[in-house]
């Protein structure tokens, strides 16, 4: 018997591997496909997916395996910080001044790993990190699924999250091969360590396979396969989206205009409401070459209540509210609870596929835009001498310097180019077409089409 477990962890790998066609696919390699949910069971119930769905009890790290998570974490940040501006940043704002236990620790590790901070010593990190997990109640209960569900190969749809890692020990003390699927395209060039060591890597090109391997110096070629990602398949389904009238007549849009669709990050990207502000400024001070729609989907992760100012001044705008409820609130990481509806799929489908400009700070939407050949204007004005929210540096990050250097997106520091851009694209100047598809093939290696297939298959060969 071959039995896949899928780890769910979170309502991103809900939207990538549940609304996509992989459970469908595994189900047609595999002998048994069973379902473990860091989400409530309850998520999946008008899905009629037809296989066990074993919810996962919520665990909550302790100082011990903390100390040795960090360690491995900031370790790998030290190894590899040089020449890296994205991880030198994520490095830094590691450093604590706080008078607290983990306050005083995080300085410790600070120190410590900056002395030793090898592949073999982030291998040691790790091993403690793992071993913490020996005696742990949660433990315990793991590995009594997996035995009881015979699970012989075990995907992990996201490899970062800590809460993840007490099941990858269990699945190691079964001797039960683990693959992890790299989450997104910025995980690998600028963010921390891995939650644990896997047998095997999913990736989604081989620019991304070429960054596991420099990353990660004890994993091997033949350990990784390049599969493409199913965060985009749904793009390519008929079943989601609906027509341009339908969106005209939900969004109660002019239907001779065209439409501009800004797309907010989390809070953390400060500067959002400032170019909402001013490109609403453009719109009613008639600065645009043309009359438009704009509509503005706020980010899924938070509540919206920081643009309410602008929503009260302009009354033009309108808004698209991400239908991703929260499921579970006793959680370490609360927004990986909220889980996207189908209806939410069908409103973003249909907005990129019919939108005529994306307008982004420099947000994953960016690759979303591509596939639709939708240009795309990412606006960065802040820098250290204007004292604004410092988003230009995010342009040395690795991933991001790989689009500046596409040329494949309007990438504005100032709002006279702001303006600019968006009146060149509204006259019909759009030359960037070879290029955003060049980066699309750089980003995404493998056809949207039977990636869902793809991955199923390559999981079998593994099996």
């Amino acid at each position: 018997m071959k039995n896949l477990g899928v780890v769910i962890t979170d309502g991103v790998g809900f939207r990538n591997f549940i609304l996509s066609d992989f459970i469908k696919e595994a189900k047609n390699k595999f002998d048994k496909v069973i379902i473990f949910s860091c989400l409530p069971k309850s998520v999946y119930e008008d899905f009629n997916l037809n296989c066990d769905i074993v919810e996962l009890e919520v665990y909550n790290e302790n100082f011990k395996t903390w100390f040795y998570r960090k360690s491995k974490e900031v370790a790998h940040l030290q190894l590899h910080r040089k020449n890296n501006f994205g991880i030198q940043d994520n490095f830094n704002s590691n450093k604590s001044n706080s008078n607290t236990n983990r306050g005083y620790a995080t300085r410790f590790i600070m120190q410590f790993t900056s002395l030793f901070h090898s592949e073999k010593w982030i291998l040691r990190y790790n091993y403690f990190q793992q071993k913490s997990f020996k005696n742990n109640s949660i433990t315990k209960d793991y590995l009594k699924l997996l035995k009881n569900h015979g699970i012989t190969n075990l995907l992990f749809t996201h490899q970062r999250p800590p809460y993840i890692a007490p099941l990858i020990y269990a699945a190691e003390i079964l001797k039960i091969k683990t693959i992890a699927f790299i989450f997104s395209w910025d995980n690998l060039a600028s963010k921390g360590r891995m939650a644990g060591n896997f047998d095997n890597y999913l990736v989604w090109s081989s620019l991304m396979e070429t960054e596991l391997l420099h990353f990660y110096q004890s994993i091997n070629k033949n350990q990784v396969a390049v599969v493409g990602t199913p965060q985009f398949e749904p793009f390519i389904q008929e079943k989601y989206g609906y027509t341009k009238e339908n969106l005209i007549a939900k969004f109660n849009l002019d239907a001779n205009k065209p439409i501009l669709f800004f797309t907010c990050n989390d809070s953390s990207s400060k500067n959002d409401p400032i170019y909402l502000n001013i490109l609403a400024e453009f719109i009613e001070k008639n600065k645009l070459i043309k009359k438009v729609n704009l509509i503005v989907r706020t980010s899924p992760v938070e509540e919206p209540e920081r643009f309410n100012t602008i929503a009260e001044k302009y009354k033009f705008i309108i808004w698209n509210f991400p239908d991703w409820t929260i499921k579970r609130k006793n959680h370490q990481e609360s927004w990986s609870q909220r889980v996207p509806s189908i209806e939410d799929l069908n409103d973003l489908k249909s907005l990129l596929y019919h939108c005529d400009i994306n307008i982004n700070v420099l947000s994953t939407i960016t690759l979303d835009s591509f596939i639709f050949n939708k240009p795309v204007v990412n606006p960065v004005f802040g820098n250290k001498e204007n004292k604004m929210f410092d988003d230009q540096k995010f342009l040395k990050y690795q991933h991001l310097f790989n689009l500046v250097v596409s040329k494949s997106s309007e990438i504005v520091k100032n709002e006279d180019e702001f303006l600019t851009a968006i009146n060149n694209l509204l006259s019909g100047n759009d030359n960037r077409m070879i290029q955003r598809k060049e980066f699309l093939n750089l980003q995404i290696g493998k056809p949207l089409e039977n990636t869902g297939k793809r991955i199923a298959e390559t999981l079998y060969k593994w099996a």
